[in-house]
């Protein structure tokens, strides 16, 4: 899957401001399914349009910038619902954390156990985020999403939880220091 087709999957909701396709992409309730970042939404979306997959007209605005909203087109729906066949990718799961989590014998205890409590903070603000848009969603397909998230930061956020200690153990003594830059 491709950013242009989760530009259409935000647009079968209806029509929409790049603007507000970028935040629901990159922040919002569809950063979890594609990496998309700002400088690759708006060239998707002039394609889109391009391919008459979109529609995109001006709304005039007061004292502010005019803005494009965007409609999907019956083409857009049926190559949207099409790639939807499509075989799919792995999922990809890149974490600083991991990383961190794996050099932890050269750093300090302190630090260690420092950056666990904050990757546990981090994952229970992430569980509470989606545990409040679960509400608003109607659909049975949705809430099924959301809740596999929920299962999977809660199993994460346990493993961490109950299995910190181990590498925190793992950790240098508080007295050492970074190494100067060379």
């Amino acid at each position: 899957m491709n950013v242009a087709t989760l530009c259409l999957a935000i647009l079968q909701s209806g029509e929409t401001t790049g603007y507000e396709i970028r935040k629901m992409s990159t922040e919002g309730e569809y950063a979890y399914f594609v990496d998309a970042s700002y400088g690759s939404i708006y060239p998707a979306l002039a394609r889109l349009q391009a391919d008459g997959m979109v529609t995109c007209r001006i709304e005039q605005q007061t004292g502010r910038p005019a803005k494009k909203v965007y409609s999907i087109t019956k083409k857009g729906r049926q190559t949207f619902h099409q790639s939807l066949f499509n075989e799919l990718d792995d999922d990809v799961f890149r974490s600083e954390f991991l990383l961190f989590a794996r050099f932890a014998t050269d750093l300090p205890a302190s630090l260690v156990k420092k950056r666990l409590n904050e990757r546990i903070e981090a994952m229970n603000s992430e569980i509470k985020q989606l545990k409040d848009i679960q509400d608003d969603k109607t659909t049975d397909a949705d809430k099924w999403v959301i809740d596999y998230g929920i299962k999977c930061l809660t199993v994460a956020r346990e493993h961490v939880a109950s299995h910190m200690n181990e590498l925190i153990g793992l950790a240098q003594p508080d007295d050492i220091r970074p190494e100067a830059a060379e």
